[in-house]
């Protein structure tokens, strides 16, 4: 293939992987900007959509595009709950102290991971796509599927973003997230909106390995590399910085798309090269590029 498709086909893979990067790594910066808290169980959250997914569309009767609509909404729900049970019973026990979460995040980690592991098995298993067309471009036909989760993606961030920015749940976020006490002081119950949050965060996660697992496959130790990427994106954009956590992703996605499909390296070296600019942002910018600098 000459340059000019490998390029294009490069950039449209980066795009992918950035739109769902984007979706997995606003939700950990949510967690993070609101309630201060580094939720290591994170990528488990995106394992456990992928494979409540492949349940979902296995056990419903009917059209697979059917299937994974409903899968589309189940998961994102089911996970969203398992967060908010998470919260209430872990962490508002720990007064969200900062270290004491890191260690009950780990936890949360293992049991998931274990219980997929016992529910689902080690073998990774696929997931049909709801609909298989190509679209065609200069050079080459290129997945439809792939491309409506761009659109998808855009959709739902756009919806967090009018959530965050234009209503009153948003308002209370904000208010948190500048000041707990004083937002308690203010009549704010603190504790759903963490609760909410987390919730929230978690379904982001879930909403991204549902669109992502037609293209991979589910599979119960699927979750690291999403809570990876996922840190380095939100450091790289400044922690809790919405808009920062949107333009690392992409770059990210397409840096990843770049380098393995472009340049023919191995998908480890995207993340080598992603982990050295991360350093990097540490020493000169500790608050990311997008990060307010602590007053």
């Amino acid at each position: 293939m000459h340059t000019g498709p490998l390029i294009l086909l490069a950039l449209m893979e980066g795009t992918v992987t950035a739109a769902v990067l984007a979706l997995t790594a606003v939700g950990l910066s949510l967690t993070f900007g609101v309630m201060r808290v580094v939720n290591v169980a994170h990528g488990e959250f995106f394992m456990l959509g992928a494979v409540l997914a492949w349940f979902v569309t296995q056990w419903l009767p009917g059209s697979p595009a059917l299937a994974f609509a409903a899968a589309l909404i189940i998961c994102p729900l089911i996970v969203a709950s398992i967060a908010v049970l998470a919260d209430m019973l872990i962490l508002k026990r720990l007064n969200y102290q900062p270290e004491a979460t890191i260690v009950a995040t780990i936890g949360i980690l293992y049991v998931l991971q274990q219980a997929a592991l016992s529910f689902f098995g080690p073998d990774a298993r696929p997931v049909a796509a709801p609909f298989d067309f190509r679209i065609q471009l200069p050079w080459f036909g290129y997945s439809g599927y792939k491309l409506c989760v761009i659109l998808a993606a855009l959709v739902v961030l756009g919806l967090v973003w009018l959530l965050l920015t234009r209503t009153k749940i948003g308002l209370v976020m904000r208010a948190t997230q500048i000041d707990r006490d004083t937002a308690r002081a203010f009549g704010i119950n603190v504790d759903y909106v963490y609760a909410g949050t987390f919730g929230l965060g978690a379904a982001l996660a879930a909403v991204a390995a549902v669109l992502v697992v037609p293209i991979q496959q589910a599979h119960y130790l699927m979750g690291g590399d999403p809570l990876l990427l996922s840190f380095i994106v939100v450091i790289i954009g400044g922690l809790g910085s919405l808009r920062g956590t949107l333009a690392a992703a992409l770059f990210i996605g397409l840096l990843d798309g770049l380098l393995s499909t472009a340049f023919f390296f191995p998908p480890t070296f995207a993340k080598i090269v992603a982990t050295l600019l991360v350093a990097l942002v540490l020493v000169f910018r500790p608050q990311g590029l997008f990060g307010k600098r602590p007053a």
